[in-house]
């Protein structure tokens, strides 16, 4: 029988080094602001956006499940963070965008995540950390996933 070395299965350690990033990520945004990592997802989301966007762009974007998203938009909303528009092209549907109070919280966020990314990152060299990120960017690649905000941002479809 064939076993699996999970320690040297790719998948496995990329599951488990993202887990343990986003948990040490989340502690910035938790105990000072409130805010569970799907509520972050949420907000980071509609944080490189220029135009407002649905519910499932972000499920979509964030690869996080559509219920999980909804719940979080609406604590959200709750707090008055986010705010849903109405759609010029379809009446029907909303988007969502972040308040005034949202972008205030964002952008507050934002440097304290950014530091704390050069901390996680900071056992690597500057050429380590080059050719890490782009090794992911190749990966990203071969899995057809948008590779820049920008790209993400042009497009509903993402």
């Amino acid at each position: 029988m064939a076993k699996l070395d999970l320690f040297k299965f790719v998948p496995f350690r990329l599951n488990r080094l993202a887990a343990e990033v986003s948990a040490a990520l989340s502690g910035e945004y938790q105990e000072r602001y409130g805010l569970d990592i799907p509520e972050w997802r949420v907000l980071a989301t509609l944080g490189f956006r220029f135009e407002p966007c649905s519910a499932q762009y972000i499920a979509h974007c964030t690869r996080t499940h559509k219920s999980t998203i909804s719940r979080a938009v609406t604590a959200l909303m709750q707090r008055q963070l986010v705010e849903r528009v109405e759609n010029k092209d379809d009446r029907r549907e909303f988007r969502l965008r972040m308040t005034a109070k949202g972008r205030g919280l964002y952008e507050e966020l934002i440097p304290r995540l950014k530091r704390k990314e050069r901390d996680i990152m900071s056992c690597l060299t500057a050429q380590e950390r080059e050719n890490f990120a782009h090794a992911l960017g190749k990966i990203e690649k071969s899995l057809d996933l948008v590779l820049t905000s920008r790209q993400a941002s042009e497009t509903e479809a993402y």
